[in-house]
């Protein structure tokens, strides 16, 4: 390695190392990178919540961020896994969460309807909901979703009711009770697909009971939406149903731990816009994801998102280069504070290293001038130019980019002037002693 490449890293290698020590510093103190695997409380391996959570797996996926789909037996045990730190995502049935839950929990928005369909037999002839108190009627077991969306609106019809209006079927077993007449009515809190709802609309003897007051309940309860269920939407040929009936939905939500990676959070709802935003039997496509039919905080990420769309790095760059970029930025300004100065600086230190190689000659030809100047003797002089000799000699080694070497020759000529300077008081004493003697 030459003398010049020593001196370029003598200089610039400390600031390259001060700068790493910098950059190094400022990623231990950004925000942590998102995790690469999260899970997922979903629902029955066969209904809709654990369909949409591995729709959601996949587009993760795309990022490399690995999903984990945990089927469960529905939205209470979704809440309860997220209590409990076990997931950090889950769907939940809307007006289910307890004051205690959005204190720990956030929405990301409300995903799908979730309609209530109660189903009567033809022969109960009720004038509306209220008169299912005197009825056997299914609401489903404890802790399921339908049986706490049930409750709800029997509180909402006020007074006590009556534990054969609160019976524990579900699901199939339920639709199949209903038709054998074992029960008189049964509530689902599903997805027109779910199988026991399709099974039921349209079947002979049963009726599916309108919500005439579905909009004032909608007002009562934030996370609840009148929908509509239009005529012949089931099956045109068969007029499925032979007229529109008005229901009340609950909303899905894309519940989270609150202490989930914005990160994750902004790739689950760049998702979400592709997942929900299609027609459905009960919402035009652009009315979900909805941030307003959500009955938990929204989460910090997920307001700026509805409001501002994805961050202006993810339309550029990949999730992973983005997010890097999205956490470090922070740094970014005291870091270019600290280089700026640095780079002006690195320079003029160069420069002065290598000119000061040429310039500490000058202090020795300085000194041998005034030996030349003051030598009384012929010895002395000779000792002068011999080192003189030397010095050029020494000099003319010297390494220094070529845009320096002006500056070598200008010394080597200074160096030659003294010589010269020195023979000439040579010459001149010579000549002294000369006259002298004659």
């Amino acid at each position: 390695m030459d003398k010049s490449m020593k001196d370029i890293l003598k200089v610039y290698g400390p600031l390259a190392l001060l700068v790493a020590i910098s950059i190094w510093v400022a990623l231990a103190l950004i925000d942590p990178a998102p995790p690469s695997r999260v899970t997922f409380a979903a629902g029955n391996s066969g209904g809709a919540y654990y369909a949409l959570a591995q729709e959601y797996a996949d587009r993760l996926a795309e990022s490399d961020v690995e999903v984990e789909v945990l089927e469960t037996q529905g939205s209470l045990q979704n809440i309860e896994l997220l209590r409990s730190g076990r997931a950090e995502i889950a769907f939940v049935q809307g007006g289910l969460a307890t004051e205690a839950d959005r204190e720990t929990l956030n929405s990301l928005a409300g995903m799908f309807h979730e309609p209530l369909w109660v189903f009567v037999r033809s022969e109960a002839d009720l004038g509306g909901f209220g008169d299912l108190r005197d009825l056997r009627f299914a609401i489903g077991p404890e802790g399921s979703g339908t049986r706490a969306l049930a409750l709800q609106m029997q509180a909402a019809w006020g007074e006590d009711w009556p534990s054969s209006s609160r019976r524990i079927e579900s699901g199939q077993a339920a639709a199949s009770a209903l038709l054998a007449g074992d029960i008189d009515a049964a509530a689902f809190s599903a997805a027109m697909n779910a199988p026991y709802v399709q099974r039921l609309i349209g079947a002979p003897g049963i009726e599916l009971l309108p919500f005439d007051r579905a909009p004032a309940l909608a007002r009562r309860t934030r996370a609840l939406d009148p929908v509509t269920l239009y005529r012949g939407i089931v099956d045109l040929e068969a007029d499925i149903p032979a007229a529109d009936v008005p229901l009340i939905a609950s909303v899905a939500q894309l519940a989270i731990d609150k202490d989930l990676h914005p990160a994750i959070q902004s790739l689950l709802l760049e998702a979400s816009e592709d997942v929900h935003a299609g027609n459905s039997a009960f919402a035009k496509a652009g009315k979900f994801p909805a941030p307003e039919l959500v009955d938990m905080p929204l989460s910090a990420e997920a307001e700026r998102f509805w409001k501002n769309g994805p961050s202006f790095l993810r339309n550029y760059f990949s999730f992973q280069v983005a997010n890097f970029l999205e956490r470090a930025w922070v740094f970014l300004i005291p870091l270019v504070t600290l280089l700026i100065p640095l780079i002006r600086v690195a320079p003029p230190i160069y420069r002065w290293r290598v000119r000061r190689k040429i310039y500490v000659w000058y202090s020795d030809l300085r000194e041998l001038e005034a030996r030349g100047r003051e030598a009384s003797n012929d010895e002395a002089r000779d000792k002068v130019l011999d080192e003189l000799s030397e010095l050029q000699k020494e000099v003319g080694e010297l390494d220094v980019p070529l845009s320096y070497t002006e500056e070598v020759y200008h010394l080597r000529s200074h160096i030659s002037f003294v010589r010269e300077l020195v023979k000439g008081l040579y010459a001149r004493d010579a000549g002294e002693d000369a006259r002298h003697t004659a």
